[in-house]
């Protein structure tokens, strides 16, 4: 079984989270874990981004890189939250260019109560959006689990 090692960047708001959902949705490979349905993943790095404007991106994805992780995964708080973080579309181009590690927008299925505030305040209409939240959308009955 090919294995994959894996750093987790939250965003600094919830710095007291203690991961239950991501650490939830990984070992059920749901939300963006499901990418990895067949693969061994171990998880070599967990921080914030160091609060706005997200310095610790600047260093902590190379801790991770000499860890062994390849990917990178910018945590469902950083879309959920409200407002999103602004910094993501930087933080989606500057990892891969600085560190050369896989970003991927996304941990743990995005929970019902969040899709329908953000629903109805079209938040993510942005093509931007619309991309990053499909590999934490996944169906109504899923987000629910995640309320």
């Amino acid at each position: 079984m090919e294995k994959v090692k894996i750093g987790i960047i939250i965003c600094h708001r919830y710095h007291t989270c203690a991961g239950g959902k991501c650490f939830r949705s990984l070992k059920s490979r749901e939300g963006a874990f499901d990418r990895y349905k067949d693969m061994d993943v171990e998880v070599v790095g967990y921080t914030t981004c160091g609060g706005c404007p997200g310095g610790n991106v600047e260093y902590a994805p190379e801790e991770m890189k000499k860890n062994g992780a390849s990917i990178i995964h910018l945590a469902t708080g950083l879309v959920v939250g409200y407002p999103p973080c602004p910094r993501l579309k930087h933080f989606m181009e500057f990892i891969p260019e600085k560190f050369g590690l896989e970003v991927v927008v996304g941990t743990h299925p995005i929970p019902q109560k969040y899709y329908t505030t953000h629903s109805n305040l079209k938040t993510w209409n942005s093509p931007l959006y619309q991309k990053v939240i499909q590999p934490t959308l996944t169906t109504e009955e899923m987000r629910l689990k995640y309320d």
